[in-house]
């Protein structure tokens, strides 16, 4: 991460001064504004090098670039780098395959993946695309809640294909839907006093006749 210039680094004659509290104290000499930094046991950084004239801050600068290095590693770990995974389906796909797949499509979509389902054709099957392209609107319809197509349906040789995208505030959407999942769950469980109602009913005492 390249340095900003500090103290006698500096090269402008003038300069924009920010003082320690954040606060501008206007265009100043650049000699005023070591002395300023000096007097303060701080140092002078040039923050906008590219303006007229440079801004620079009072501050300490060992302080300053530790925290910005903190904060470029700390976004460093949060990119994710976008994988494209690839699920493949036919025309005539059954129902336990096609929900086995759907759930592996969200494993990824979860993870910021996109999805390309591709749908093959093979022999007559070509004659019947709009089995295929009915799978897809399938998919389109099934994953409509955490993900959106960037673009219809490709036809493309034997095969049709769609690529699916998480939607960008999906954490939040996954979020909100675990909320809802857990206040469903809590009305469902039985209290006690459920229990001892639902038990039962005991049998009524007969009595002795005599």
């Amino acid at each position: 991460m390249p340095k900003e210039r500090i103290n006698e680094q500096i090269t402008a004659n003038k300069v924009r001064l920010i003082g320690a509290d954040g606060k501008q104290i206007g265009i100043v000499s650049l000699k005023e504004a070591l002395h300023r930094a000096e007097a303060e046991d701080l140092d002078l950084v040039e923050i906008s090098p590219n303006a007229d004239p440079p801004v620079c801050r009072i501050m300490d600068f060992s302080k300053y670039y530790f925290e910005k290095e903190k904060k470029a590693k700390e976004a460093r770990k949060r990119q994710h780098e976008v994988e494209i995974k690839e699920i493949k389906l036919g025309p005539n796909t059954e129902e336990h395959d096609y929900n086995f797949k759907k759930n592996n499509a969200i494993k990824f979509l979860k993870q910021h993946n996109k999805v390309k389902f591709t749908i093959r054709f093979r022999g007559r099957q070509m004659a019947h695309q709009e089995l295929g392209l009915n799978v897809l609107e399938r998919i389109k319809a099934d994953l409509g809640h955490i993900a959106e197509p960037e673009t219809e349906p490709v036809a493309e040789r034997n095969m049709l294909y769609i690529i699916m995208s998480p939607k960008k505030d999906i954490d939040r959407i996954l979020a909100k839907m675990e909320k809802e999942k857990t206040a469903l769950e809590g009305k469902t469980v039985p209290t006690t006093q459920d229990k001892a109602n639902s038990s039962t009913p005991a049998e009524p005492k007969k009595e002795n006749l005599k």
